[in-house]
């Protein structure tokens, strides 16, 4: 049997995204129609956000523990949280956590390096740019990482906020994103690290001037792995 996945949620439509990758691409391995068990919890994000917002990472991690507890007790044999942000307190955790979570920046530095990137640029919200998550994860991986700069980070985190969580899709935000990703491949990087579990409803290959790392369904897909 395939083992149980436990998905800890943070927002809707990348927690959304990275479920029905799963339930989708299962097939390819499982078999027609099928795919491992799944169990979601999520409290709103408005709860995670007041720990993010005033950087209390240890509150956050328990919000998340909580969660972790919840489907850990429906049978789920391993952890995903489909939050790039939150890792900051995934990274707390620790033994704490009743069942093994796999990481969402480990799985992206380990295709990246299969990949053959040597530089890449990362996007999500100003939190997760600004902080400690990818940067070790890359450097642990023998990669350089590149942010945008301030301007273009405070954009960013602005149409994740205001639109994306939401599942707003403009045409607006799409070019600009394509913009920021076209100074990244000008400051050297080789491919962009779509690291804000939304973003790849806006940004893909097809429009991006950057091969794309998308950490949402690489996150899925490792997690189908696992589960074999």
């Amino acid at each position: 049997m395939p083992k149980h996945i436990g998905i800890v949620a943070v927002s809707a439509e990348g927690a959304a995204l990275c479920y029905r990758t799963i339930c989708a691409e299962g097939a390819a391995i499982f078999g027609r129609h099928n795919h491992p068990e799944v169990t979601m919890h999520t409290v709103a994000l408005a709860t995670h956000m007041q720990h993010i917002e005033a950087g209390r990472w240890e509150d956050e991690a328990r919000l998340l523990l909580e969660s972790a507890h919840k489907v850990a007790a429906a049978g789920a044999d391993f952890l995903i949280c489909p939050d790039n942000t939150a890792h900051q307190a995934v990274d707390l955790i620790g033994q704490r956590a009743p069942i093994p979570w796999l990481h969402i920046a480990e799985e992206v530095a380990a295709i990246a390096r299969e990949r053959g990137y040597r530089s890449v640029g990362v996007l999500g919200t100003r939190y997760l740019m600004e902080g400690p998550v990818y940067p070790k994860r890359f450097h642990d991986r023998g990669l350089g990482h590149v942010v945008p700069e301030r301007e273009d980070r405070e954009r960013i985190n602005q149409v994740i906020f205001d639109e994306l969580v939401y599942g707003r899709l403009e045409d607006r935000a799409r070019a600009e994103f394509v913009r920021i990703i076209a100074k990244l491949k000008h400051q050297g990087c080789d491919a962009v690290a779509l690291a804000c579990t939304e973003i790849p409803l806006l940004i893909d290959d097809r429009n991006s001037p950057l091969p794309t790392l998308d950490s949402t369904r690489i996150l899925a897909r490792a997690a189908l792995r696992a589960a074999k």
